[in-house]
């Protein structure tokens, strides 16, 4: 499933290569991807210009100009794709653009993904996403803003990072490499976080983030030209190296259950 630094490098290459792009046909396959009827959505994007790409959490938000913006979620899986005219065309696909020069972008989603069109005056009331939180690789994520929207809450710490409507766009994948760094057990309750905690966490989250960001996101996901990203096995910490020694202390990594989901940790270095 994308996170973050797959969706980031998503949304630069499609600014770099499909700003100002003519759409001039939409196909639309699995209207449950859809937030209306296909047909509606397709008069929404026929002939717009595509503008410029931002991503927020794990989501793509690519301007329709003049006035509407495709909203785009690759769910647990998919891949984002640009064509030139001799490409062959994934056969199994929601989304198919056709551009004036005659480019094409697919999107193929392998579980829930979401294609929405929403106007300026819908966006802040749009479901999905009106309540992200802050994106964590924005100038405006600051320690003290952490801090901020840190105060007051309870429960464990990987459970606040994991909510999208704390912060926006980590996962399962590099949360564990992100806790490890900043020294903090996965069920470390947020209540009993001292300031040099959250500093560390503060730190921990961008370095993680803007490493595998720089590297194209990981491994087994694809860009906007099917290449794979350059964040593998290698640069993982603890994440899913159970029974491997701990890069700081030596001691074994273990897996553990955490709420739903598996967390890796160094029983050592992040003790609860």
């Amino acid at each position: 499933m994308p996170e973050l630094p797959e969706i980031v490098n998503l949304a630069r290459q499609m600014t770099g290569r499909l700003d100002g792009k003519h759409i001039i046909q939409v196909e639309l396959k699995q209207p449950k991807c859809l937030n209306m009827p296909p047909d509606r959505v397709r008069d929404r994007m026929i002939k717009k210009i595509l503008g410029r790409t931002s991503a927020h959490g794990k989501w793509l938000f690519s301007r329709l100009k003049p006035k509407d913006n495709l909203l785009l979620n690759l769910g647990m899986g998919g891949d984002l794709r640009y064509h030139k005219n001799a490409d062959m065309l994934p056969e199994k696909r929601q989304l198919h653009l056709t551009f004036s020069d005659g480019t094409e972008l697919t999107a193929s989603f392998w579980w829930f993904g979401y294609i929405h069109v929403v106007s300026d005056d819908e966006l802040p009331e749009h479901r999905m996403t009106s309540r992200l939180g802050i994106s964590p690789i924005d100038e405006e994520f600051t320690v003290e803003k952490l801090s901020s929207v840190l105060s007051g809450r309870r429960g464990a710490i990987k459970s606040f990072l994991l909510d999208q409507k704390n912060i926006a766009g980590i996962g399962n994948v590099y949360v564990q490499d992100i806790l490890f760094r900043a020294r903090l057990h996965p069920l470390r309750a947020i209540k009993t976080l001292r300031e040099s905690d959250i500093h560390a966490l503060h730190q921990s989250v961008r370095d993680v983030l803007n490493e595998s960001i720089k590297l194209g996101g990981l491994r087994y996901e694809r860009d906007l030209y099917g290449r794979s990203g350059r964040y593998g096995f290698e640069h993982y910490m603890v994440a899913y190296r159970p029974g491997k020694p701990c890069p700081i202390c030596k001691t074994k990594v273990k897996k553990i259950r955490t709420g739903s989901t598996a967390s890796y940790i160094c029983p050592k270095c992040q003790k609860r």
